[in-house]
């Protein structure tokens, strides 16, 4: 039987911390939250993930676990009530390959697009659209969520699109998720954020507002130095994993 000393280091505002949270909760596993300041990273951040040094990382019974997709699968497979993942291994897979593409071409390309200005920006905005339409697809005919009637692996992934997109899109000032274009996305949305380990749950949208508009600046600045320098751009996605 697992044991319940669980400790999670995140910080605030960070999806793939939320990704975490929600499994846990979604598990009924107890935890310890960590508040960790990314700019300013402790020793115990440090020791406990010296590959990446980055946020999430779940301590359990003293080991440590680092990257989102990898705690996801850990804790699926430590604590057995209410499966995350599929229990058919065909459609395991699949919730593997979208939760990669969905990683790759949707929070990549949004962070991308908020970062950048002129035709990179619309480059970026065109290619996350395109791969939004696949999950669209990927969605309609489900039952209530990507998980079927519960929140599942691909519902985590993708669960900062409810609360993060919007955010970055008003930054941005971009669009990305048309409710007419995406239904069904859009309709997964609602649901998601009334699910109750999420509802009333997340950052404050102002605090987020603000800090998106200092970061995407702060990238924008550096990444117009780097295109100077090098000709190519330099944008790094959120500092946590």
């Amino acid at each position: 039987m697992a044991t319940e000393e669980v400790k999670l280091l995140g910080f605030w505002v960070s999806p793939p911390v939320f990704r975490v949270k929600w499994a846990l909760e979604i598990k009924g596993v107890k935890y310890e939250y960590i508040e960790e300041d990314i700019f300013n990273k402790s020793t115990l951040l440090m020791e406990l993930n010296p590959v990446h040094k980055k946020v999430p990382v779940l301590v359990h019974d003293g080991k440590a676990i680092a990257e989102s997709f990898v705690i996801l699968e850990y804790i699926d497979e430590t604590w057995k009530q209410n499966p995350l993942l599929p229990q058919d291994p065909y459609q395991r897979a699949l919730a593997r390959f979208w939760a990669k593409f969905a990683e790759e071409k949707i929070l990549r390309g949004a962070w991308n697009a908020l970062c950048s200005q002129g035709e990179e920006k619309q480059k970026a905005l065109e290619q996350t659209i395109e791969a939004m339409e696949k999950i669209e697809g990927e969605l309609e005919g489900k039952e209530q969520f990507f998980g079927g009637e519960s929140v599942g692996y691909l519902d985590i992934i993708l669960g900062w699109i409810s609360y993060c997109l919007p955010v970055w899109e008003e930054v941005g000032s971009m669009q990305i998720l048309n409710p007419l274009k995406f239904p069904a996305i859009t309709a997964w949305i609602n649901r998601f954020l009334n699910h109750p380990v999420v509802k009333d749950k997340l950052p404050p949208t102002d605090k987020m507002l603000v800090y998106f508009h200092q970061r995407s600046k702060a990238l924008a600045s550096t990444s117009h130095g780097n295109r100077a320098e090098n000709g190519k751009n330099k944008n790094k996605t959120p500092r946590t994993g």
